[in-house]
């Protein structure tokens, strides 16, 4: 009973270490993943595992670790539904990169974002350059979005047709 007790305590450490770990090192570590932070993530993974069951390599000490996860993991979803603070601390705020066609360039420099990876970003949603775009916004979750000007022209008349009709 005792080595269970303390898988669940190891396990909810660890837990909490990968989460504020992974939010300090910043967005881009969890959505653009490249081969090295994959096997980064496999690494830390295996590097963690004997942190979390000790000595017990018994299937009830796996499954005991594995379900410690999934129930914080369960909690920590209501929490941030439920306290949008906590959302706020564990993931973020989104970050705008490019507004009305001029590089924020405070907001780049602190998420680590290169004027190639906005040109690229802005080519895979279709804009050939940064003044053809409205806004770009680092993403919560890592991803970046891209308004062009076009997309936004489109909407606007779409709005004008309705209200016309």
């Amino acid at each position: 009973m005792e080595n269970y007790i303390h898988i669940i305590i190891s396990t909810s450490c660890v837990y909490l270490f990968i989460i504020i770990a992974l939010r300090l090192l910043g967005k881009t570590e969890l959505a653009q993943l490249s081969i090295t932070d994959l096997i980064f993530v496999l690494l830390i993974s295996n590097a963690v595992q004997n942190a979390m069951v000790g000595s017990d390599t018994s299937l009830g000490g796996g499954l005991l670790a594995a379900s410690v996860l999934f129930l914080i993991n369960f909690i920590f979803k209501k929490l941030k539904y439920t306290f949008p603070g906590v959302k706020k601390f564990i993931e973020g705020e989104p970050v705008i990169l490019v507004y009305k066609g001029k590089i924020q360039k405070e907001n780049c420099r602190k998420n680590d974002i290169t004027n190639e990876e906005l040109l690229q970003a802005i080519r895979e949603h279709g804009s050939d350059s940064i003044e053809e775009v409205n806004s770009v916004i680092l993403e919560t979750d890592g991803n970046i979005s891209v308004v062009s000007n076009e997309y936004k022209h489109q909407s606007i008349r779409r709005i004008k047709k309705r209200k016309n009709a």
